[in-house]
């Protein structure tokens, strides 16, 4: 009776008020007599006249702009899995992508396509979105700066760092000598040039250093100690040098530059002595609570605002406002986390890309048409790699470290990445740089930053040593299960079925614990705290086991890559892993998506070409599980988990000989767990094979305080319900999901293992 009454209500609400609507606009009519109204119909058919209308709509400027946005971020995030795929940083195929999206390929081929998408009176709309981004991500630079590290390590970190900066300064105000008259823009005078081009070279990509550590797992080893604290004391020290550097170019001599430099130097001491400390308390006085409110952090967004706007008038870039602010946010982690989070995805993954577009629509490549100007690149690239590699690694052997680790120290320096192209826009804006300077420096980011992978590969061959990742605990185990987690409960779930297999045998065992996240995910700043964060719920959950437990905390490239490679590394016995599960699993979108991630999922696409997966083939699991199990060659397996808390009830299915190996599985959960376990005989094959009358028969023989059999017919909702995991082969949980069978919906929690 109510849905009718609302029925009734509805109607006549709505349709009352949309007659009065017409009947108001018809007596309107009138009051146009006299008005001279323009007749905007014309003569064109409607399709031309939605033609017409639907062209203008395309080439408004906003538009314009988000189809822009639109391709940057789809061909950047395509370029950047592709050079996460060769083993480089993303920020290469995002550099990469712009200059694809430049004139050097698209705007030289596709001339129409290039005009249509990128207008000239487009650009500066851009410009300005692009220096946003930069803007958050310097905040986000100077918050993932963690001073506290310059403290252990100053003395030599200071060394390193100052002469890897003052050494490739050097060379590179040499090379501006040589190559000024050439070069240098007209009416740019030689201090200029010179010093644009010596801080060009003397720059260090910190994100892209601290990433690439993380990635080599050497971050907690001395080594990655060392140099986190020689690209933080490097940043500090060459963004400070930039906004020299601006003031002295912007002033036009060293002397009118004094002016700058001394409101510079006005703004950071009231930056360190009124507005860190002011920013302080308000960190003090939200430290403890769970969520900063609206009114807090509008304060600090407007301070990162005005601190840009303050510098870009006093003349050293808004860029510097933004680091300066990042830098003095309050150390506490909660807050700069909060902060990097909040920040960092909008400034990396929307605006950031956008400036690699913008620097790419500067860079042409056709401008090095000649021999003789491809010798000036070279010779640019050997001058930066010997002032900041061997430099650095010089400066690093002069302080005691081994050969080893000074040239690793001198490849990590070495890499230039986002921070170099930042350095080269600023000089291309204030008109030092030429477009065929640029253009040729463009390309130097991209070598340096590109050598760095291969470099550490190299150092490592010769030196007869790999990266630090695996524990020295692994060494003299007998049986070693790793379990890799996405979140805290899945953890547990898998830390209580390894414990499972090993509890009786603890002395000759080892469970490693494994936390892998995609480095572009993950922000310098505390990484330590992080780690303890993640694996605090595991090591609560081992001590409630008695069970000792190593831990690995990785940021990957490659997720999937990097368990197949520890696992084979470690000589691991059994991984266990989570079944991963998609966002849209069960709805309507989800079956679409189920359809088009398999033609256009980069992995999946690459599987097909190389003809380990058919196009239109169904897999029972999500893309990443699946890339595991194609990846991994030790025994794997998967938990399906509904919650597992304990191992004492479980069956197993048998559908072939595939599946007999997990009897050796069953003994081990006898021995170690006491577990009770149930064989069921899937289309009784024991009486059609002899092989498995006789493995049954022995297993129920040794086993027969703890085992059952029964056939398939036996398993009803009640005998679920009393089972806590159902163990399954790999192929028979594919016949179990190509042929659903009518008890499949309700079992417990689900072990699939691949041998």
């Amino acid at each position: 009776m109510k849905n009718f009454k609302n029925a009734i209500f509805y109607i006549f609400v709505t349709g009352g008020f949309i007659a009065l609507m017409y009947w108001i606009v018809a007596k309107g009519k009138s009051l146009e007599i006299g008005r001279n109204i323009v007749n905007q119909v014309t003569k064109d058919s409607l399709l031309e006249q939605f033609l017409t209308s639907l062209k203008h709509n395309l080439q408004h400027p906003l538009a314009i702009l988000l189809l822009q946005i639109i391709t940057i971020i789809i061909v950047a995030r395509f370029f950047g899995w592709i050079f996460r795929k060769i083993g480089q940083p993303t920020v290469i195929g995002e550099i990469i992508a712009g200059i694809f999206l430049g004139p050097s390929l698209v705007g030289m081929y596709f001339p129409e396509y290039s005009t249509m998408l990128f207008p000239a009176e487009s650009l500066g709309n851009l410009q300005f979105l692009s220096q946003i981004g930069l803007i958050l991500f310097m905040y986000v630079i100077g918050m993932e700066l963690d001073l506290k590290v310059l403290k252990n390590k100053a003395n030599e970190a200071v060394v390193i760092s100052h002469a890897s900066i003052v050494i490739p300064f050097a060379l590179g105000i040499a090379l501006s000598y040589f190559i000024y008259h050439q070069f240098a823009p007209k009416g740019v005078d030689f201090l200029s040039f010179s010093l644009f081009m010596g801080i060009a070279m003397s720059i260090t990509a910190f994100p892209v250093l601290a990433r690439i550590v993380q990635e080599r797992g050497i971050h907690k080893t001395r080594l990655g100690t060392i140099v986190i604290t020689c690209a933080a004391a490097d940043d500090i020290t060459a963004w400070c040098i930039l906004a020299a550097v601006i003031a002295i170019v912007k002033a036009g001599t060293f002397a009118s530059s004094l002016y700058i430099m001394a409101m510079a130097l006005t703004y950071v001491l009231a930056m360190l002595f009124l507005v860190k400390p002011f920013l302080k308390k308000i960190g003090d006085l939200y430290a403890e609570r769970e969520n900063l409110s609206k009114p807090v952090v509008a304060i600090f967004l407007l301070t990162l605002i005005i601190s840009s706007y303050l510098t870009e008038i006093i003349g050293i870039h808004a860029l510097f406002g933004a680091f300066m602010t990042g830098a003095i946010m309050p150390d506490i982690a909660k807050i700069r986390n909060i902060f990097i989070e909040k920040v960092e995805d909008v400034a990396v993954i929307l605006l950031l890309p956008l400036f690699f577009v913008f620097t790419g629509l500067r860079t042409e490549i056709g401008l090095i048409n000649d021999s003789y100007l491809w010798k000036i690149t070279g010779l640019i690239i050997l001058v930066a790699v010997i002032g900041k590699f061997l430099g650095s690694a010089l400066a690093a052997r002069f302080v005691g470290q081994n050969w080893r680790d000074s040239l690793t120290i001198g490849a990590l320096m070495n890499t230039r990445g986002l921070m170099e192209l930042v350095v080269l826009n600023i000089g291309y804006e204030l008109g030092v740089l030429s477009p065929k300077i640029f253009t040729m420096m463009v390309i130097m980011a991209l070598v340096t930053t590109f050598m760095t992978g291969p470099a550490l590969d190299i150092i490592n061959y010769l030196f007869k040593s790999k990266d630090l990742v695996l524990p020295a605990e692994l060494i003299a185990s007998k049986f070693k299960i790793l379990i890799s987690f996405g979140n805290n409960e899945k953890g547990r779930s898998l830390l209580r079925l390894a414990n499972s297999f090993v509890k009786k045998q603890n002395e000759n065992t080892n469970i490693t614990a494994m936390h892998l996240i995609i480095s572009d995910e993950m922000h310098a700043y505390n990484m330590e705290e992080y780690e303890k964060e993640t694996f605090e719920p595991i090591q609560e959950e081992s001590k409630l086991l008695n069970q000792e437990i190593t831990s690995i905390f990785k940021a990957a490239v490659d997720i999937e890559s990097d368990i197949a490679d520890i696992a084979s590394r470690g000589d691991y016995d059994l991984v266990l892993v989570g079944l991963g599960k998609s966002i849209f699993e069960g709805s309507l979108l989800g079956k679409v998506l189920g359809f088009t991630t398999r033609i256009i999922n980069p992995d999946r696409l690459l599987d097909k070409f190389t003809g380990k997966e058919g196009l239109f083939e169904n897999s029972p699991f999500d893309d990443r599980t699946r890339l595991i199990i194609s990846k991994c060659k030790k025994p794997l397996g998967i938990l399906v988990d509904k919650d597992l808390h304990k191992v004492n009830e479980i069956f197993l299915p048998v559908f072939g000989k595939e599946g007999l190996f997990l009897i050796n599985y069953a003994q081990k959960l006898i021995y170690n767990n006491n577990s009770k376990i149930t064989l069921v005989d899937i289309n009784n094959r024991r009486t059609k094979s002899k092989t498995f009358e006789d493995t049954f028969s022995s297993f129920l023989n040794t086993y027969s305080e703890n085992v059952t059999l029964i056939s398939e017919k036996d398993i009803n909702t009640e005998f679920l319900a009393q089972q806590d995991l159902m163990i399954v082969s790999l192929e028979s949980w594919k016949k179990l999901v190509d042929k659903p069978s009518e008890w499949l919906s309700k079992v417990p929690s689900t072990l699939i293992i691949k041998p």
